[in-house]
């Protein structure tokens, strides 16, 4: 019998469930924060659906299987083809443009390495019926808002941005075929993992003279708009696919995250479904794989038999952002009660359940000794619990509420004092008095996100 999980595959013990949970609250708040509204979809789709989009090579990496009722069927890998299914199948319902975002949990069967599993929990943002740029730029904004509401910055992360129009563009311009492009593409993709003498080798294998293999590596590498302007701008195509790139990072800019982007020709996202601006999101010290991907893929609700309608959307996965987070020492413990109620009489349990009842009503995390211990092991008890209080019923407490507030874990810069031992100065030991601290100040709740 297997005893941990199956291979790519995680438990999630409390700390990592905390992690998780805290990476989905910040994906959440974002998103609703740019008036995007949450979907979902089932976790089992027809097989269709996705060899329909990528081909019948896609099948060695789904889990999928038949059905007791012959269907063909998979675990989902990802989330696109879902989300265009939806919106085809209610297009002229749908207030436009669709602003949509889901947190599933995808399956792909392929081999494990660094940043990659077989299952991933990853936040899909989508926007359909938009084709201006405008849309282009509000869809990484919310990629790179989710990075600052980590507390991630430009010396952590870097958004890399191509447009797949304007590389076909400047291809045309140097001399590539038409036919060629799709592999052309295919080789760029690889450019930064393999070495320069292999690019070589597969461009000269396409067909493409010397000359054109030199220009095609020395475009891709370190190009800017305005290198590209000077040098290609003669051309309509190639000028009208710039003058859109520059408005893109104009508006960029007015949506504040310009300083976190830059232009990355080798950016072409390997799935031929993109057919326009693209973009990955990496850790500035190229440690680790891609954080978020995506792009627009205005012909694919058309494709999977739905209305034509543009659309953009991007995926970022749980896995390498958890790693991210931890390399920069942000990751989130899980929450400890904020209360550890106890009492030196045995005979006093049923009034520390009530006191804990009325704490937890106000919102607070609360534990208490399950059997009879002594004052000295329920403090021992409170600190292995994490507490941040210990609250002990005084002698007196059915008759006048008393007790005695102590902070277990003193907020930096006050010594040995907690902020409720601030707010509590001066008033009645009672436990009345900390419930009207508590109702008053809230914040002082670490269990309260």
């Amino acid at each position: 019998m297997q005893k941990g999980p199956l291979p790519g595959f995680r438990d999630f013990y409390p700390n990592e469930l905390a992690e998780r949970a805290y990476i989905m609250r910040v994906w959440r708040e974002v998103a609703r924060r740019f008036a995007f509204v949450e979907y979902d979809g089932p976790p089992l789709e027809p097989l269709e659906l996705y060899t329909k989009k990528s081909g019948e090579e896609i099948v060695g990496q789904l889990y999928n299987f038949t059905d007791k009722g012959g269907r063909e069927i998979s675990l989902r890998p990802e989330m696109t083809p879902t989300v265009a299914r939806m919106v085809g199948a209610r297009a002229n319902a749908l207030r436009k443009p669709v602003r949509w975002f889901s947190t599933p949990q995808l399956f792909r069967y392929e081999r494990q390495q660094r940043g990659r599993l077989r299952e991933h929990f990853q936040l899909n943002v989508d926007i359909f019926g938009e084709a201006d740029v405008t849309a282009d730029a509000e869809l990484l904004a919310v990629a790179i808002d989710v990075m600052r509401e980590f507390g991630l910055g430009t010396d952590d992360v870097v958004a890399r941005v191509s447009d797949r129009r304007l590389l076909r563009a400047l291809l045309a311009r140097i001399g590539v075929e038409e036919a060629q492009v799709p592999r052309v593409f295919e080789v760029i993709d690889k450019v930064e993992r393999q070495p320069r003498e292999v690019s070589v080798e597969k461009l000269a294998a396409l067909g493409l003279a010397a000359p054109v293999v030199d220009e095609v590596l020395a475009l891709v590498q370190s190009a800017t708009p305005e290198s590209l302007r000077a040098r290609y701008g003669d051309d309509p195509a190639v000028d009208e696919r710039l003058s859109e790139f520059e408005r893109y990072f104009d508006y960029l800019g007015r949506l504040g995250v310009r300083e976190f982007v830059r232009l990355d020709l080798t950016i072409v996202r390997g799935l031929a479904y993109y057919t326009g601006i693209v973009f990955e999101l990496f850790d500035a010290r190229g440690e680790l794989r891609a954080i978020c991907g995506g792009g627009r893929y205005d012909n694919l609700l058309e494709a999977l038999g739905g209305p034509p309608m543009p659309a953009l959307g991007f995926g970022m996965g749980d896995v390498v952002l958890g790693e991210l987070l931890r390399s920069r020492g942000l990751e989130v413990p899980a929450k400890s009660p904020d209360f550890w109620v106890a009492a030196e009489s045995e005979e006093a349990l049923p009034d520390v359940m009530t006191t804990a009842t009325l704490l937890r009503r106000s919102r607070a995390a609360v534990e208490y000794a399950l059997r009879p211990q002594s004052l000295s092991k329920q403090r021992k008890a409170a600190f292995s619990a994490g507490a941040s209080y210990l609250v002990v019923l005084g002698a007196d407490f059915r008759e006048r509420r008393t007790i005695s507030l102590q902070s277990l874990t003193p907020t930096e810069g006050i010594d040995g004092l907690g902020p409720l031992d601030e707010l509590m100065r001066g008033k009645p030991e009672t436990l009345d008095s900390l419930l009207q601290v508590i109702a008053e100040h809230p914040q002082v709740l670490t269990s309260i996100d």
